[in-house]
């Protein structure tokens, strides 16, 4: 018999009143479901914080459904009769409720996409799948604004959402007669500069529940759980936003950049997890940085930047990943091949900017965007690391981790690997870049100003030997012609010791990914 009433699924990235799927409900005649599997836990070995958070915020939020009257069918990770699959417990729900249809939002994934278009051939049951309206920019909107075009610089989309939302417009001009001010949000932490402390929403009975389950079927996944503090309820999470804006906002432009060995969260907002498991909506979190500045509470730079990363970035990656997917996550146009080095895993290789880039990420499931980009994705790029594997490391340990946020990020802007689709140059550095914004140099083993010898920093010689291996594909580039130059007027005994140097180095730390499989069978 079948049953007049709809089954809605939620994913655990969508935990929000308004999304799609629950439009419409009717609580007398629809089933929610919700279901703990293991498979989501698993497809990488996410970080044991990632998967606390999403079970937690899913926990809360069907408990908030019920608490409204909704009929939520919950499944628990630990319940015997748990398929494992996604798709297994919506055919299960199906089988019990025989409800005339599934209705769920579009989701973040591509993966989980494909999964849904089966859903209607395994179950008999018609599928609705709706557009997920917590974003900003529409899907469509999107692949219309992005054909045609010879790139997709996100600058030219971001001035375009401005105008679509009108958010930090005056009219039809940028509030402050711009509409980018990066050049004034790169200075260097200075000494003496009291950062304040981020949120920290303490765990409650639910969450130190999810937290033992986790501890015990996840033991063997990197990180550490302890000192989990990531808010899993719209309530936390709101609070979280209302402390940046109120305690580092004003100070998040100018030190965006900077990165410091005693300081991991700076004046960042830490608000990421909870845009992208739907505790914040991305709409009101502009709005209040918006309303900080017009109130003369923050500065327009440091407004303009955290709203960039949002308004701008976030949308944008999202936009292109749908539009370029599954190809895009193919592209290999460098030809990177090495494999990812032991100490992303360790954070022992010496370079004190890693090792405490890596150490930081294990106990907080969290670096911030320089660190993730100038740091370990600069030393992935420069070594030719494969796309694959530093893909991988990225979803596996960051907390905020979805492959339609992650991948754009980490294939295009960090690895350079789409060939310019995303950045007009790769975001390749030396040394020096680290030096001029971190400490960590001072503590390190290694000398950023030696580029060869003993104790050489590996940033420097692998750097010159980035450029030196892909100067064909390069070397015209207007946005790099200063470097080529710099290379071109140097000793050629001192690139030709820089290049041997950054072979043997990468040989011993990142052998390319045949080698270490021949390795491993010997």
């Amino acid at each position: 018999m079948v049953n007049s009433g709809a089954l809605r699924v939620v994913l655990g990235d969508q935990c929000s009143r308004t999304i799609s799927s629950l439009e419409g409900l009717d609580p007398a005649r629809d089933v929610v479901l919700m279901a703990e599997v293991a498979g989501e836990c698993t497809y990488v070995r996410h970080h044991p914080q990632k998967i606390v958070l999403v079970l937690s915020a899913m926990r809360h939020f069907a408990r908030a459904l019920a608490a409204r009257g909704v009929r939520v069918e919950y499944v628990r990770l630990d319940d015997p009769a748990n398929s494992g699959t996604l798709a297994g417990e919506v055919a299960r729900a199906v089988e019990r409720h025989r409800p005339c249809r599934i209705i769920a939002t579009h989701p973040g994934e591509w993966r989980v996409h494909e999964d849904m278009l089966a859903w209607e051939r395994a179950t008999g049951v018609p599928v609705e799948i709706r557009e997920d309206d917590r974003f900003l920019c529409p899907l469509p909107w999107f692949r219309t604004w992005a054909e045609g075009r010879r790139t997709l610089r996100m600058e030219f989309f971001y001035r375009e959402m401005r105008r679509r939302t009108g958010i930090l417009m005056e009219g039809e001009e940028p509030a402050g007669g711009r509409w980018n001010f990066d050049a004034e949000n790169r200075k260097r932490l200075p000494h003496g500069l009291s950062v304040p402390p981020p949120y920290r929403a303490e765990p409650d009975a639910i969450t130190r529940e999810v937290m033992a389950m986790v501890a015990t079927h996840f033991s063997n996944h990197w990180g550490s759980i302890e000192g989990f503090a990531w808010p899993v309820t719209a309530r936390d999470a709101k609070a979280a936003l209302d402390q940046f804006i109120t305690e580092r906002l004003g100070r998040f432009g100018d030190y965006q950049d900077a990165m410091a060995a005693q300081e991991a969260t700076l004046f960042h907002s830490l608000l990421s997890p909870s845009l992208n498991v739907g505790l914040l909506l991305p709409g009101e979190v502009c709005r209040r940085a918006e309303a900080a500045w017009r109130a003369g509470k923050a500065p327009l730079n440091a407004v303009e930047g955290f709203i960039r990363q949002i308004l701008g970035w976030r949308e944008y990656v999202r936009g292109l990943y749908w539009y370029a997917m599954p190809r895009y996550k193919a592209l290999n146009v460098l030809a990177a091949e090495r494999s990812l080095p032991e100490f992303y895993w360790s954070g022992n290789s010496g370079m004190a900017c890693i090792d405490a880039v890596v150490r930081q990420t294990h106990k907080l499931a969290y670096a911030h965007h320089i660190q993730r980009l100038m740091v370990t994705g600069n030393f992935a790029l420069l070594a030719g690391v494969h796309p694959d594997e530093i893909n991988e490391w990225y979803m596996v340990v960051y907390a905020d981790a979805f492959e339609w946020v992650e991948l754009p990020n980490t294939h295009g802007m960090a690895i350079y690997a789409d060939g310019g689709i995303m950045a007009s140059k790769p975001y390749a550095a030396s040394g020096k870049y680290i030096a001029r914004m971190s400490d960590y140099c001072a503590g390190c083993r290694y000398d950023v100003a030696r580029a060869t010898g003993e104790g050489a920093c590996p940033f420097n010689f692998l750097y010159w030997d980035f450029l030196a291996r892909h100067r064909q594909r390069f070397a015209a580039n207007p946005r790099m012609a200063q470097m080529y130059r710099m290379l071109d007027r140097m000793e050629p005994e001192k690139v030709a010791a820089m290049r041997r140097q950054a072979e043997t180095f990468l040989d011993r730390v990142a052998p390319r990914r045949g080698e270490r499989v021949a390795e491993r069978a010997a």
